[in-house]
């Protein structure tokens, strides 16, 4: 078995199914390339007593073979190619009563479920007959499930309300790498790479280890982005419209989404959204949303007022490869060195702040553990002034139990910050405003979250938390 970087709570979770002594039926979803697939192979890939992938965008003829060549490969006897998905399952029940004697645990494995459902095929009715007829019934097996089609899997499995209504014992939702799992990956393959370097990486693909496997140890970061992204042929620029084809049957409309938050960097309610869309501002429209959220491409987040409403959320792109392609897929038909030739140019300066900027909000438990506030009860929320004039907006405010706020201004710069007049009379104006439109009477402490800390300054002395770079890897 490969070392399996990160995911210990899913490890966990998954053993504890599989050695429940009863039977599991478990559903694991999760954006294309995040590592589905690998950890259950890594984990029980010798262990399956069945497993079968399922064909990208292939016919009912297709999916059907690979069924049968699959059970074929597991040693079932198949007289002939099975009329219908409901055949096909008992074929594959028949096969596993004969493994049932010795003891040990069954584990299924379905893979890229989605695909099997082709239209009017039958598949999940079949599926949902062979669980509840015979598979529920065996205290050691194991059903589990996967795919990336993420809302499919929401929709069709875990809220099915058909033959598999309630019948999904598990849920795991895997989710892109953390900082220091990225760290841990690159050290893994033996990157000579600082925490910056790899903050950088992070910015570009997120925390997709399959787009980081992609990485080379012997090219700087700007030579990877340059082969990878802007190169002729280049592999991840064409990985963008898989990625969305991958997770929606209808990716359209989603991209749309998409492009549009993409261009706003405070990010959109849900009636900005339709606007610039020119659609309605409907339960259609929130379902897409919500399937969006369920991808890890968009955050949906509370605004503060007077109190913390979650009914005018505001929607932000949070996936770093997303944003990364739309920002800067034009320039790769035009430049094949793009990357190196613009190091230091103000539109990759843009980038990098406002990406650090999400790296901050994805990384908010470890901002919390970092201010010792991790065993307080919190609530973390963006504002946004109501003054026409001066309309301003700070994305992570930080309100905690014991009665103080953490209002975090985040800072990308290359060396350590310098906090000067101008802008700390303008950060104090910002929390007099805060204060005065939300009416809390409560402390409310300045934390600067920097790569590389403060400069010594007299203006550093209205800061009360400081954190760097280092704190979010931790």
């Amino acid at each position: 078995m490969k070392n399996i970087i990160g995911r210990e709570t899913e490890i966990k979770q998954l053993n504890e199914y599989v050695y429940s002594s009863k039977a599991e039926c478990v559903a694991i979803y999760g954006r294309r390339r995040v590592g589905k697939t690998f950890l259950v192979n890594q984990l029980y890939g010798k262990e399956f007593s069945f497993s079968v992938t399922g064909i990208l965008s292939g016919t009912y003829e297709e999916q059907m073979t690979s069924f049968v060549e699959a059970l074929k490969d597991f040693g079932c006897d198949v007289p002939a190619t099975p009329e219908n998905w409901m055949n096909a399952f008992i074929l594959l029940k028949n096969f596993l009563k004969t493994k049932i004697s010795d003891g040990k645990p069954l584990i299924v494995f379905i893979d890229e479920l989605p695909s099997f459902d082709t239209q009017r095929s039958g598949f999940v009715r079949a599926l949902g007959y062979f669980w509840n007829s015979w598979a529920s019934l065996q205290d050691n097996l194991t059903l589990i499930v996967c795919g990336s089609a993420t809302s499919w899997m929401i929709n069709h499995i875990i809220n099915d309300k058909g033959g598999l209504h309630n019948r999904i014992t598990h849920e795991i939702h895997l989710h892109p790498f953390s900082l220091k799992e990225t760290e841990q990956l690159l050290q893994n393959n033996e990157f000579q790479w600082d925490r910056k370097q790899a903050l950088y990486a992070y910015m570009a693909m997120g925390g997709i280890p399959y787009y980081l496997c992609m990485l080379r140890k012997d090219e700087s970061f700007a030579q990877n982005i340059d082969r990878l992204f802007f190169s002729e042929d280049s592999t991840l620029r064409r990985e963008y419209k898989r990625l969305y084809e991958t997770l929606f049957n209808s990716p359209a409309i989603y991209m749309e989404i998409v492009r549009v938050l993409a261009t706003n960097k405070t990010g959109l309610s849900r009636e900005d959204i339709a606007n610039q869309l020119n659609i309605a501002s409907s339960g259609n429209l929130s379902a897409k949303l919500e399937d969006l959220i369920n991808c890890d491409i968009i955050r949906k987040y509370c605004v503060r007022t007077k109190k913390i409403k979650s009914t005018s959320a505001i929607y932000q792109l949070v996936d770093f490869f997303s944003l990364f392609y739309i920002t800067f897929n034009p320039k790769a038909e035009k430049e094949n060195n793009y990357w190196q030739n613009h190091l230091g140019h103000p539109e990759l300066n843009t980038w990098t702040g406002l990406s650090f900027e999400k790296v901050c909000l994805s990384h908010v438990q470890s901002i919390k553990r970092a201010l010792k506030i991790d065993g307080i009860a919190t609530q973390h929320y963006a504002w946004r002034s109501k003054q026409k004039e001066k309309r301003t907006q700070i994305d992570l405010i930080i309100e905690r139990a014991d009665k103080i706020v953490n209002l975090c201004e985040i800072k990308f710069s290359n060396e350590k910050y310098a906090l000067k007049k101008e802008e700390s009379e303008k950060l104090q104006n910002r929390i007099a405003t805060f204060r005065a439109e939300t009416e809390l009477t409560c402390p409310i402490w300045l934390t600067m979250i920097t790569v590389h800390g403060l400069t010594p300054s007299v203006y550093n002395s209205d800061v009360v938390r400081e954190l760097t770079l280092d704190d979010l890897f931790e």
